[in-house]
């Protein structure tokens, strides 16, 4: 297994921020924050063997060229004997990788792996119904905002689209970790202006950024 972008993508100062603002956030609201950062959504074979097999061929054309004359049969053997070594070297870089995956494929593998996220980290389980899900893909730079039932009654897809749009800039930009507070004290706000705190209420999700390694490189 390759080395995790999520476990090493905030540094321990930058986690401790992200979290103490989201405790803050949750002080002022019975709403439920969570965040979870992945390498990946999907592991994207069909891009892997559409690299290997460009590379492959590419780099088997000037071989061919170069020392056999342009034979067919040196270019399809060389062709087969650099495939594996080139899907495996598209494999090992995500920036390299992402160039063969549409940005329509990579949208939909972000939407369903945040989807799955939600209900694995038990976002759907809160008393009031009022779970918040900041989902961060490293490899597609794609942020969803998914919310539950209870969160929808009163406000709206696009408003969470800002702040997923806040976060995705800041990710662009080199500033992850200042977006995402920003768009946590902000939801935090909006939170509290629709959900405020009532006696009694409950932290009922960690606070903690959560993880999952789905290293492409694996």
């Amino acid at each position: 297994m390759g080395r995790s972008r999520a476990d090493t993508f905030f540094s321990n100062e930058e986690r401790a921020e992200i979290e103490a603002a989201v405790r803050d956030a949750e002080s002022r609201t019975v709403g439920e924050i969570a965040v979870m950062v992945v390498d990946a959504s999907d592991e994207y074979l069909h891009a892997d063997t559409i690299g290997g097999v460009l590379f492959s061929g590419a780099l088997s054309f000037f071989g061919a060229v170069a020392f056999f004359h342009s034979a067919i049969v040196p270019f399809i053997v060389l062709t087969f004997l650099l495939f594996f070594p080139c899907r495996l070297f598209v494999r090992s870089f995500p920036a390299i990788k992402s160039e063969f995956i549409s940005p329509r494929k990579k949208r939909d593998a972000v939407r369903i792996r945040a989807l799955r996220a939600f209900y694995e980290k038990g976002l759907y389980r809160t008393k009031a119904q009022t779970g918040v899900l900041f989902f961060l893909s490293l490899m597609e730079h794609t942020v969803w905002v998914l919310a539950d039932k209870g969160i929808y009654e009163k406000i709206r897809q696009e408003q969470l689209d800002r702040f997923a749009a806040t976060v995705s800039r800041g990710v662009r930009e080199g500033r992850g970790s200042q977006a995402l507070r920003q768009a946590i004290i902000e939801a935090g706000t909006l939170l509290a202006e629709h959900f405020p705190m009532k006696p009694g209420d409950k932290n009922e999700l960690p606070d903690r950024i959560h993880h999952e390694t789905r290293s492409i490189d694996q």
